[in-house]
This record gives structure tokens, C-alpha cells and sequence, in this order.
């Protein structure tokens, strides 16, 4: 018996002692797997931790936008999204696979949410469920930095409490499974100031529509950052960054105190008794090519660019007619013409709302003073007299007898042009050409130029092309006039006072300087600095000297008749309290005209005896019938208020020294008749084209003939008729106006017509889209 004890513990302790020998093993398997995947393991648990140890971009601030005071205009600031990370809550609830239950995540967080950010809570656990396995939803957008940080506060307390809780049940609740991702969100805080100028930029900040948005894009962008999550061999959490470049910022040269200005007189002028279809302004140094203020009455929020203010569902609809007949006539360019049963046939009422709505926002969207010609009227006149003069085709004493139309012909057939005053002014010189806007002394310099020398200066002054001002969307004049080769001697003759051909408000303010500042054309532009994203000088923008354009001797020679212009001539209604104010004005009728249409304008600058600031306003078809609506008395009074207080804001201040004699509003000025030469009246419906076949149907005027039916007698300083302006130039090409011209005009409008060369989105002319 006692071996038998002996034998059964002599084995059971080498029982024992494998058992041993086996868990000692067993010990060592799980040493050596815990050591040999210990940072998978790691990796594996802190993958929960998505937001912390995945890579993330940095995004980049876009740079500022300035005035030239440094008034900021548009910037981005910094803002949040919330992400909810449905798998870490789950996970979280349910980390094992049996099911059980470790902590409550969903319900506190969705109700945190809920009560914070005041969504509903079945939205947020609504959205958790319908994305289980995804760690990045976006919930919640353009979070400020304060409430980013007021709800991760609260979201700290609850859980703070949740912890402290006495129940178990209120100990499993925790705030988790969310995070905040950064990013920024372009504001202006001036909403529709300077919009055309400005332009916006989309939601995400990568790119701009309209204005230095769009054109100086490249220097408003940066390049995103990243941060890159990783385990060290600590199995440490680390991360790299690589820090985000913001974008460039710019200093426009608009002054925001003139912007606003200008846009607060066209505004009243549009809304007024009067009104009109459209209305615009640009104010500009003289002496360097800046742009201080640019608008029209198409303004948009730039903060909210798609709502599009006052437009109608039938206005849209028409739009939308429009555009569909034109994407039409392009897929069937074998149609003479595109009725609208066809179109209606092809197109379903909510596509042709899509297209209206396009085309109701690039209307809205489209700057006015770069993208839309027109045919300007007598502020031309300026330039046929600078050219005349600077060859030595006139001079300051040359006359003119004005008897009020000239009569020209072909050789088949003859026409009438009136003149401002049908009356006629009688005689008058060079400086009463342009102080009574005399059509006759115009079109007999334009003779006397001839076609080469005229269209030589038209291209000089930067007529039929483009300034290059550094805004998107100008408009291309080159086919929206003639050259020397195509103009007879009828469109020479309309030309030169300013129809019968196109051009952009910029290009008519940019010559407009070129004479006010001596003889020098400047690049336009509306950006004066861009500054690095620290706020230092990166570039600054130089004025671009682009060209001579007349001598000083005749830019002084124009200074003065346009000073005179508005204290003796047609621009009475420009003068400002305080001021010496010197400008022209221009009534052009539109196309087609038999609709009797106007734009009205007066281009001015101040102070008349060293030329500052210019102001240029046109107005489009003011809201009259007929004649009544052709005055550009119009225009001079808006001019008048607009620089009554732009001058006192940019320290030109009045010579009497009474600064609050300059900022009286000016009455708008009653519209006047026109009256016999000498009276100083207001520039009519008449300043328009008026050419019509003889009365007596004959086609064969001689020269006694012409001159007995109106052709002004253009004398030299001696009083000595200069014939040749009379006479046919028969080496100059056909007048060929046959085509455009038809039918006498008893009301002296001008039946003339060129072909349509524009689009009816614009004032005049042809303008390309944004």
C-alpha cells in the first residue's frame, strides 16, 4: 500500500510538472505573439480613432480683397463642419461580437446635437443609421469658431456628468463619434458694392465668376495642406503636416466711399420719377489709368450672387425662349428662319426655364461698363476734332456755316443728316462745334480728314478693339465699326459724331483721360497691389503707359471748349456748386430707329483747369416716349450729383474752400427744348443721324445743288470757303449706304440703318459671356 501511495505521487507530480511545463509554454506563445504584433494591435485599436490618425487636408485661405483705403471688401473666414463617424459609434456600443451592450452613444450625441445646433434629433440618428460603416458624413456646414467651441464645451460637461452619474445605466451614455472639419467661407461685407468689379467666388473657394474674382484667380488661390497620421516604434500616435498656402490678396483701386456714391445716384436716378431700362457710371484718375468707381444698375449680392431680385417667372420664361431658338438655329443652320412651334416642339417648358434662368443671371452678372456696346453719340466728337487738329486739317479759327442738315449723295441717290439744331446754328468756330455739339461742323471736319486720317485716330484712341483693362468679359469692337477701306461717305459722315458704330463705356473713358491728361493713353485697371498673405508688397501694379495719342497743345484746346461746353454749351446741367467743370454730352438713338430709343451720356472731369477725376454716366433709354426721352440733360444732372460729393471725398475740394457748397444735391434739371444757335440749348433727339433720299427724287446734285440744300461751308481763319469739303471725293469708295438707308424722314429721325450687329442682351453692340 505504501508503494502504491509512492508510485501515484511520483506521478502526479510529473503530471503537475508538464502542466507546468505547458502553461510556462503557453506563457511564451503569448509573449512572443504580443511582441511580435504588438503595433498591429496598436494600429488596429486606434483605427477606431479615425479623424486623429488618418491623413486630412489643410485647406488654404483665399486672399483678401481691398479698397485702395485698405477697406476690405471680401474675405474668408474660418469656418467649421460637423462630421459624424457613424462606425465609431457603433463600435463603441458594440465592441464584441456577442452583442453586448458597453456604452450609449448614439441617442446622447444625436440629443447634444439636436438641443445645440436645433436640428431635429430623429434627423441626426436617422443619418447615423443609414451610414453604419462610414467614419466621414457631413452633417452640419459654415460652423463658427464659436459655436465649434461652445458645443465641444458642452459636449466635455455631459460627459463629465455622464461619468459622475448614479445609475449605471446613466454611467454607459457618452458625447462621442463627431468631429470638426476646418475650412473657410468667402464673405463681403458690403454685399452688392463694387459686385461687377468684385466678381464672387464658388462655395468652395477654388474659383472666382465675374470680376478680379475671375481674373486674378490664380493669385487669390493657394494649395491645400495635409496632416499625416502615424505610429512611431513606440506605437505613439505622430503626426506630419504640411502647412497650407494661402492665396494672394489684392488692393483694387476702387475707392469704396466713391463706389458707393456712384451706385447711390444711379439707384435714385432708376427708381425716380423718370427711370430707365439701365443706367451706369465709371470714375477714373485722369492721370494714370485707375478705375475709382465702376457700377450700373444691375447689382446682385454677392454674398447671395443666384438670387436675381426683381426678375419675373415671365421674364424667365422669355429668356429661356430666346436662348432655346438660338441653341435651335445652331443645330439647324440650314433654316432661314426658327419658329417658336418648332422650338416649343423640341424643348419641354422646365428646360426652357433652365435656360432662363442662365440667361437671367449672366444678365445680372454682366458688367455693363466692359461688356456691352453702344453707339455713344456726340461725346465722340472730341476725338474728330483732336484728329483734324493734330494733322492740321483745322484749326481753333476755321468756321463753319451751319444751316441745319447737310445733303450728301452717291450719284444716285441723295440723303439728309440733320444737325443738333435743325434751325441751324449759323456760323461757328471749332470751339462752338463742340460748345453747341454742331453735327454740320463735325461732319465737315470728318470730310475734310477724309476716311484714312479719320479711322487713323478712331484706332489711336482706342476705338474697335480693347483697353485691356484686367476685368473678364470685355467686349471685342473690332467688327462693330468700319475700317478706312469699307466707310463711305455717309457712315464718315455719322461716325463722326458718334453713330453708325460701337464702343464700350471703358473705352470712351479711357480716351477720355488721354485728352484730359495731355496726350497720354493708360491701360485701365482696377487693381493697384497684391500683397502676400502676411500683408506685405508682393507686386505693385504700375500704370501702363500704352501710347501717345494728340499733343499737348491740342488736348488744351479741347479742355478749354469743354469747359466751355458746360458753362456756355448743351452741358449746363453738369456744373457743380464750388467747382470748375468741364465735359460733352451725347444723346445716340439706338437701333432699330424706328422705335425712337435713346442712350443719353455725359462724359466730365474736374477740376476744368487741372483735370483729376473723370465721370462718365450713360443712361439707357430713359423712361419717356419718343423725343421726350432724348435728352442728355439726364446724364449731366446724375454726373452733377454723383461728383458734388466724390470730389470732397477724394480731398479735391471746391476753390472757394466751401466744402458743404459741394455736396449739394443737385435738382435734377427740367428737360429743355432745343433753340436758334448761340442759346446754350440742350442737345435734342436730333443729335441722332437723320438721312433721308431728296425731296425732289433726283440723284444727280451738282455742287451748286448740294450746297443750296444745306452742306456747310467750311472756312479757313482768312473766311475763304475750303471747297473741297463740299466737293465728292470721287478716289474714296462708295458711300454704299443704299443698303442701309431707305425712305425720307419728315420727323428728321434717322431712317438709316446698319445691319443689326448686336445681341438684345446689351445696350449695343455684341458682349461675350463671363
Amino acid at each position: 500500500m505504501g508503494r502504491l501511495k509512492k508510485y501515484m505521487a511520483n506521478k502526479l507530480s510529473v503530471a503537475v510538472f508538464l502542466i507546468g511545463l505547458t502553461l510556462v509554454a503557453l506563457l511564451a506563445v503569448v509573449f512572443m505573439i504580443q511582441y511580435n504584433n504588438a503595433d498591429d494591435y496598436s494600429k488596429r485599436i486606434l483605427s477606431q480613432r479615425q479623424a486623429s490618425y488618418d491623413s486630412r487636408t489643410l485647406p488654404y485661405k483665399r486672399g483678401d480683397i481691398y479698397d485702395r483705403n485698405m477697406s476690405r471688401l471680401a474675405s474668408s473666414e474660418r469656418v467649421y463642419t460637423l462630421i459624424l463617424d457613424p462606425r465609431q459609434m457603433n463600435q463603441a456600443e458594440y465592441p464584441n461580437e456577442g452583442g453586448e451592450k458597453a456604452r450609449n452613444i448614439i441617442d446622447p450625441t444625436s440629443e447634444a446635437i439636436s438641443d445645440y445646433f436645433g436640428c431635429d434629433v430623429s434627423e441626426v440618428k436617422e443619418t447615423i443609421e443609414d451610414n453604419p460603416d462610414s467614419a466621414y458624413v457631413k452633417f452640419i456646414s459654415d460652423i463658427s469658431y464659436d459655436d465649434k467651441q461652445a458645443f465641444e464645451a458642452l459636449a466635455d460637461e455631459l460627459n463629465v456628468a455622464y461619468a459622475a452619474a448614479e445609475t449605471a445605466d446613466e454611467r454607459m451614455n457618452r458625447v462621442s463619434g463627431y468631429w470638426f472639419e476646418e475650412n473657410y467661407k468667402r464673405q463681403y461685407p458690403y454685399g452688392a458694392l463694387a459686385c461687377n468689379v468684385i466678381g464672387f467666388a464658388s462655395s468652395d473657394g477654388t474659383s472666382g465668376t465675374g470680376g478680379v474674382e475671375q481674373y486674378y484667380n490664380s493669385m487669390l488661390t493657394g494649395t491645400n495642406g495635409r496632416e499625416y497620421g502615424y505610429l512611431n516604434d513606440d506605437t505613439d500616435l505622430e503626426k506630419i503636416i504640411r502647412p497650407a498656402v494661402n492665396g494672394d490678396s489684392l488692393v483694387l483701386t476702387i475707392d469704396a466711399t466713391v463706389q458707393n456714391i456712384v451706385e447711390k445716384y444711379l439707384a435714385e436716378w432708376k427708381n425716380g420719377e423718370i427711370g430707365s431700362k439701365e443706367a451706369a457710371a465709371i470714375v477714373m484718375d485722369v492721370n494714370n489709368g485707375e478705375v475709382l468707381a465702376m457700377a450700373s444698375t444691375k447689382s446682385f449680392d454677392l454674398n447671395d450672387p443666384y438670387v436675381m431680385g426683381d426678375v419675373t417667372d415671365e421674364e424667365i420664361y422669355e429668356y429661356g425662349l430666346e436662348e432655346a431658338r438660338r441653341e435651335y438655329k445652331n443645330a439647324h443652320p440650314e433654316l432661314e428662319t426658327v419658329s417658336d412651334e418648332a422650338v416649343l416642339e423640341s424643348y419641354s417648358t422646365e428646360r426652357i426655364t433652365t435656360l432662363g434662368k442662365s440667361a437671367a443671371m449672366s444678365r445680372y452678372w454682366r458688367n455693363v461698363c466692359i461688356s456691352d456696346a453702344y453707339e455713344p453719340g456726340s461725346t465722340q466728337k472730341i476725338f474728330t476734332v483732336a484728329g483734324a487738329m493734330e494733322e492740321n486739317v483745322i484749326n481753333e479759327n476755321t468756321s463753319f456755316d451751319c444751316t441745319g442738315y447737310v445733303t450728301l449723295s452717291d450719284g444716285v441717290n441723295s440723303w439728309r443728316i440733320n444737325c443738333v439744331n435743325r434751325n441751324g446754328h449759323g456760323i461757328l468756330d471749332v470751339t462752338g462745334g463742340l460748345t453747341q455739339s454742331c453735327n454740320v461742323a463735325m461732319m465737315n471736319i470728318a470730310f475734310a480728314e477724309k476716311s484714312e486720317t479719320f479711322m487713323k485716330y478712331e484706332k489711336i484712341f482706342g476705338f474697335g478693339g480693347y483697353t485691356g483693362i484686367d476685368l473678364p468679359a470685355e467686349a471685342n469692337t473690332e467688327n462693330l465699326g468700319f475700317s478706312s477701306d469699307d466707310i463711305g461717305r455717309t457712315q464718315l459722315a455719322t461716325n463722326s459724331f458718334g453713330q453708325n458704330y460701337n464702343c464700350t463705356m471703358i473705352q470712351m473713358a479711357a480716351a477720355y483721360c488721354s485728352v484730359l491728361n495731355g496726350g497720354n493713353y493708360y491701360k485701365p485697371h482696377v487693381v493697384k497691389q497684391i500683397l502676400t498673405e502676411d500683408g506685405a508688397v508682393k507686386e505693385d501694379i504700375e500704370p501702363i503707359l500704352v501710347r501717345e495719342t494728340v499733343s499737348a497743345a491740342t488736348c488744351d484746346f479741347i479742355k478749354e471748349a469743354l469747359f466751355k461746353t458746360v458753362e456756355e454749351g448743351t452741358g449746363s446741367a453738369a456744373k457743380v456748386a464750388g467747382y470748375k467743370i468741364g465735359g460733352k454730352t451725347g444723346t445716340a438713338q439706338k437701333q432699330p430707329r424706328s422705335d425712337k430709343t435713346y442712350i443719353v451720356s455725359f462724359c466730365g472731369y474736374a477740376p476744368a483747369d487741372d483735370p483729376q477725376i473723370l465721370c462718365y454716366v450713360i443712361i439707357d433709354e430713359p423712361s419717356l416716349p419718343g423725343e421726350e426721352a432724348a435728352h442728355s440733360s439726364f446724364a449731366s444732372g446724375v454726373f452733377s450729383k454723383i461728383m458734388a460729393e466724390a470730389l470732397p471725398a477724394l480731398n479735391i475740394f471746391p476753390e472757394d474752400g466751401d466744402v458743404q457748397a459741394a455736396a449739394v444735391q443737385t435738382v435734377l434739371p427740367q428737360e429743355t427744348t432745343t433753340s436758334a444757335a448761340g442759346s446754350g440749348a440742350e442737345e435734342s433727339a436730333s443729335e441722332s443721324t437723320s438721312v433721308s433720299e431728296s425731296s425732289d427724287g433726283t440723284s444727280n446734285a451738282d455742287e451748286t445743288e448740294t450746297e443750296a440744300r444745306g452742306i456747310s461751308v467750311m472756312t479757313n481763319e482768312n473766311g475763304e470757303p475750303v471747297s473741297a469739303v463740299v466737293q465728292p471725293d470721287e478716289t474714296e469708295a462708295p458711300a454704299a449706304t443704299d443698303e442701309y438707308v431707305e425712305g425720307d424722314s419728315s420727323d428728321g429721325s434717322d431712317s438709316g440703318e446698319l445691319p443689326d450687329l448686336l445681341n438684345d442682351d446689351v445696350i449695343m453692340g455684341y458682349a461675350p459671356e463671363i
